[in-house]
């Protein structure tokens, strides 16, 4: 490798360490091409790129990247792995290695970089524990919707339960008694206007009565009148017979 080349090579690296989500060290020794090429392909499905660089170009890229922290983990044959920014996922990746570690014996974890901030090994086993990003979006929608769901329900439930207590009262006839008394109700009102009509009609036939009845009195006082007027004629006729006598 030239000089040019290797100069490639560094420019390379140290963009990957700045672009990566999350940059893993492990120690590659005994690990087989056929070994390597399986590994490659579990990381590729987790968004991930493992690769070996000498140490000495990998130093160099880690100071042209400003990851001062990388250059304590080359020690040792070394071998790093890059999680793509937006198509990876770092927990799956930790789980790739972690995964072919146990299997083979091999690969041991020497720590890495996330964020900014340094991994130490205990902190890379522990993301090989965690959930795939995808079961922690559906737990974290499950989380989110759990309030939704159950309001959803309950409202669900609640409309069952009137509906059928609806139906209860259907069924048992108190629905329909309560609909069947209101036209029961109109003849009686109109018994109540027949009688007070009725009763309108006697009272203007005895007023009738009684007004043809009070007829006959007016005629009778009439003779009575004109006999007063006779002796009041008389009266006068008398008085004069009188005052010749005397």
């Amino acid at each position: 490798m030239n000089k040019e080349q290797k100069a490639a090579v560094v420019e390379e690296v140290a963009t990957q360490i700045k672009e990566s989500e999350a940059v893993f060290a492990v120690d590659y020794r005994g690990i087989s091409v056929p070994q390597a090429a399986e590994l490659r392909e579990k990381l590729n499905e987790a968004g991930a790129r493992f690769r070996v660089v000498k140490n000495t170009l990998t130093i160099r890229a880690a100071d042209q990247a400003g990851a001062d922290d990388l250059k304590g983990l080359l020690e040792g044959p070394t071998a790093f792995t890059f999680v793509a920014p937006e198509s990876g996922d770092v927990a799956l990746a930790a789980k790739a290695l972690d995964r072919f570690r146990r299997e083979h014996d091999m690969l041991a974890f020497k720590g890495g970089r996330m964020g900014g901030e340094v991994l130490s090994v205990e902190q890379l086993l522990d993301l090989a524990k965690l959930p795939a990003r995808d079961v922690l979006h559906g737990q974290l929608v499950g989380v989110i919707a759990s309030p939704i769901t159950g309001l959803v329900r309950g409202l669900n439930q609640l409309i069952a339960g009137f509906a059928s207590q609806l139906q209860q009262m259907v069924d048992q006839g108190l629905v329909g008694q309560e609909e069947e008394a209101a036209p029961e109700e109109a003849p009686a009102e109109a018994d109540q206007d027949a009688q007070q009509e009725e009763a309108a009609e006697e009272a203007e036939d005895s007023a009738g009565e009684e007004g043809e009845g009070a007829e006959p009195s007016t005629e009778a006082e009439e003779p009575a009148s004109e006999t007063e007027q006779e002796d009041e004629a008389e009266a006068p006729s008398g008085g004069e017979t009188e005052e010749k006598e005397g």
